[in-house]
């Protein structure tokens, strides 16, 4: 029955395809997401939660941060990006996201700040998409922010990572 062999070929071929294709390594989750602060705030909070997230590596929930962000931060990062801080692979990958959520002393949240690597977005600055909104998603920034450039732009060498060493 050559109809039902070259049946069985296809289906395994498209089986081996894929196991293949898993090896190669997953795309980030934000991969597909515009460079847009509303299509990036509707993602992370309406079709991918990032308080499901991994917690950044090393730190606990509410660990101490520095203005212009909160005295007090908690950071969610894509499973990507979890591997290379954790890893420290020396860059982010492309489709990864970072979400800040910035308090003040009082643990009241005042703004969520993110970063969200999108390939060919801003080649001068690491192709970083910046984005910052109030507690209600109303946005305060976004795009290619000149005070997150300037600021996070300190530690080129790191990625644009401020956190930790990533390295």
């Amino acid at each position: 029955m050559p109809g039902i062999r070259n049946f069985a070929y296809i289906v395994l071929s498209l089986f081996l395809s894929s196991l293949f294709l898993g090896c190669m390594g997953t795309k980030e989750p934000g991969a597909d997401v515009k460079a847009d602060g509303k299509a990036l705030y509707d993602y992370i909070t309406k079709e991918e939660n990032y308080k499901n997230w991994k917690g950044w590596p090393g730190k606990d929930e509410l660990f101490p941060g520095r203005e212009p962000h909160g005295i007090l931060l908690t950071t969610y990062v894509t499973d990507g990006a979890f591997s290379a801080i954790e890893e420290k692979k020396g860059s982010i990958p492309y489709g990864s996201i970072i979400v800040k959520e910035n308090y003040c002393p009082e643990k009241m949240l005042k703004a969520l700040t993110v970063m969200y690597k999108v390939k060919g977005y801003d080649a001068e600055h690491n192709d970083w998409f910046w984005a910052s909104y109030l507690p209600d998603g109303e946005i305060v920034a976004e795009g290619m922010v000149k005070e997150c450039n300037d600021c996070h732009g300190q530690r080129k060498d790191n990625d644009y990572i401020m956190t930790d060493e990533i390295k």
